[in-house]
Parts: C-alpha cells; sequence; structure tokens
C-alpha cells in the first residue's frame, strides 16, 4: 500500500471553468460571468468546488487505477475558493493504523489548502506501473 497518492496539478482558466459550466449546466454568474463576479466578495471569477475536486479522483486513480473509484467514501471540506487563473495541485497521504484511508487535499501555488479531507477505499492496490 502506497504511503502518498500520485499528485495531479493543473492551471484553471477561465476558459476551463466555462466549460466546466456547460458540462454540469451550472452558469452561477460567479463562475462564468467577470464583471458580475469582480464586484462581489470573491473579487472575480472562481472554480466550481467540484472542477478542483476531479483532481482527487485523478490522483486515486493515477495512484490505484480507475477501478478503485468503484467503491469509496469521501469527506471534504471546501475551505477557499480558486480563483480563474489559479494553479493548483491535489494529492494524499495514508492515514496510520487505517489500511485504505487517506488523508486528501488540494492546494493553491502558495500551498494554501483549498479543499481537505479523508477518502476510504475499499480494497485498494496500487495501480500497475506503466510501461
Amino acid at each position: 500500500m502506497p504511503r502518498t497518492l500520485e499528485t495531479v496539478s493543473m492551471t484553471v482558466s477561465q476558459a476551463d471553468i466555462d466549460l466546466y459550466a456547460e458540462l454540469t449546466d451550472d452558469f452561477n454568474p460567479l463562475h462564468v460571468d467577470p464583471t458580475f463576479a469582480a464586484a462581489t466578495p470573491m473579487g472575480g471569477t472562481i472554480a466550481h468546488g467540484t472542477l478542483s475536486v476531479n483532481l482527487i479522483w485523478q490522483s486515486l486513480a493515477r495512484t490505484f487505477g480507475p477501478a478503485a473509484l468503484d467503491r469509496f467514501d469521501l469527506d471534504i471540506r471546501f475551505l477557499k475558493p480558486l480563483h480563474a487563473g489559479g494553479a493548483i495541485i491535489a494529492g494524499g497521504e495514508s492515514l496510520a493504523g487505517s489500511p485504505g484511508r487517506f488523508g486528501v487535499w488540494v492546494k493553491d501555488a502558495a500551498g494554501a489548502t483549498l479543499i481537505a479531507g479523508q477518502v476510504a477505499l475499499a480494497g485498494a492496490r496500487p495501480a500497475p506501473a506503466a510501461n
């Protein structure tokens, strides 16, 4: 069982946010209207929280293979927003004494935690090495 999850990173552009809005049919102006969002306490558009959570799924799938996502229990908290143009990285560490349980996170480029929580995977095994 690995001690850490493979990290996954990306920079989230406004175009990424707009595409995600189309995919999810969530056109909240806080995500897709820069003029509106600039006048809010957020000071600009922010990514959908689930867009960032996707990097946790990618981290788990890269570490254990896609089948590991068939059965899981995810408990996370959204702590800070991700602004358009922001870089993020997701990963996690095994929880001592809890096989198949990992603390997971999404952090920004400065290291601030945007999302934090835990995941429990049923029957987790590392993904086979790529050839």
